[in-house]
């Protein structure tokens, strides 16, 4: 199952087009240096709301996520880490995502597919939002991402505001559980290992 931030992504704007103006900043905006400074670090997986049934199942039996962000700016890429709980089971997988700046999208190579999410601007740098398959009513859907397991009431209100821009009731976001992690001796012996390839890095 890819990521749920991982969807493929076209454009939000035939979605938006007969939205307020409220709604305006779901079309997104380019991706700068300064955007992916911000995306650096460990985010946690927060809230998503999902229109395809096979995500909103896999949504209900996942818990708990977080990902490690760490952007390159020369290469136009950001390689994650993320830690998913999976019912009873800790998944965990590595790659790296490429970066459309202009259309404020990230993307990755599949063999045959292409997975993709398009970056939401957020009022509060500690939180973004993906959104996917806008052109898709099937399909669409979008997710929240926090820099801490908690979030807000502000901060939940904004992600509820940009659910409702995209046609979805407040009782179809389905909300996570950080306290069911099961990924946290893992997270802990990978974060460990690296800190020792550092020093030894630096010792050489």
């Amino acid at each position: 199952m890819a990521l749920p931030w991982a969807l493929a992504v076209l454009s939000l704007l035939p979605l938006v087009g007969a939205e307020s103006s409220e709604c305006a900043n779901m079309t997104g905006t380019p991706i700068t240096n300064a955007t992916l400074e911000m995306l650096s670090g460990k985010w946690f997986y927060i809230a998503s709301a999902f229109r395809h049934p096979e995500y909103i199942q896999w949504a209900k039996l996942a818990p708990s996520a977080v990902v490690y962000l760490t952007p390159n700016q020369t290469e136009n890429v950001v390689y994650f880490r993320e830690y998913i709980t999976l019912e009873d089971k800790c998944l965990y997988n590595s790659s790296h995502m490429q970066i459309q700046r202009e259309k404020g999208i990230l993307s990755r190579n599949d063999p045959g597919v292409q997975y993709s999410a398009y970056l939401v601007p957020t009022k509060d740098p500690a939180t973004y939002i993906f959104a996917y398959h806008p052109e898709d009513k099937e399909k669409i859907g979008l997710s929240l991402y926090a820099n801490t397991s908690q979030v807000t009431p502000e901060q939940m209100s904004e992600f509820h505001e940009a659910s409702k821009c995209l046609g979805f009731e407040v009782s179809e976001i389905i909300s996570t559980d950080e306290t069911k992690s099961l990924c946290g001796p893992l997270e802990q012996q990978h974060e460990e290992e690296r800190k020792k390839k550092l020093e030894e890095a630096a010792q050489a």
